[in-house]
């Protein structure tokens, strides 16, 4: 059985949050089409609200807290992604977009990616088109085709309802595919680790002895 892991993260500042709550049923709809498919999922789901003051300190520092760093080689080092976030002004929440700034650049390259959104209107959902996905192309991820916004009016008693559901498992559906394609994923990349060997830094590439 293949063991996979899943980051979540959600951006959603209050308590309880329909951001939140999005999240967790992205995260369920795609670790059961995973877990269907044979694969054994462990699921990391951050709640960014936590890690605020933190991530302020690194952006201001340029070094992550200790708790903050074990969320960012969790989310750097997992096979797949869900990100969601409220929509504030038309755009991804201030907290959301900090989280990522921290990241280093290349590590959500190749990383399957599934995003949503909540807002209090529908009318919002344009914004993971302009603003969202265009976020995760800079990063080099692969954004999988549907994404998944959420309006007041699409829950039922904090149960997505029809529609809703239906999106919900076919982007689950299309980010389980791109899990499966790609290999379990290592962790995060260690940055003490040599990209060239003792050799070829001292100039010798044919392996003969160094005097």
């Amino acid at each position: 059985m293949t063991r996979r892991t899943l980051a979540v993260v959600s951006a959603g500042l209050s308590q309880p949050s329909s951001t939140r709550l999005l999240a967790d049923q992205l995260a369920a709809a795609t670790r059961d089409e995973l877990v269907r498919r044979g694969a054994e999922v462990e699921l990391h789901v951050v709640d960014l609200r936590e890690y605020a003051h933190d991530v302020v300190n690194n952006m201001l520092t340029g070094f992550a807290p200790a708790a903050l760093r074990e969320v960012v080689d969790r989310v750097t080092g997992a096979d797949g992604l869900i990100a969601v976030t409220p929509i504030f002004s038309a755009s991804y929440n201030g907290l959301f977009k900090s989280f990522f700034d921290v990241l280093d650049k290349e590590s959500l390259v190749d990383r399957p990616v599934l995003i949503g959104a909540t807002g209090g209107t529908a009318r919002h959902s344009l914004a993971l088109e302009h603003a969202v996905r265009p976020m995760f192309a800079y990063l080099r991820s692969v954004v999988v085709p549907t994404a998944v916004f959420a309006a007041p009016e699409d829950w039922a008693d904090g149960t997505a309802d029809g529609a809703l559901r239906g999106r919900i498992r076919r982007a689950a559906g299309e980010l389980a595919d791109q899990i499966e394609r790609r290999p379990p994923a290592g962790g995060p990349a260690d940055p003490f680790a040599l990209t060239t060997d003792f050799l070829q830094m001292l100039g010798r590439g044919d392996g003969a002895p160094v005097s």
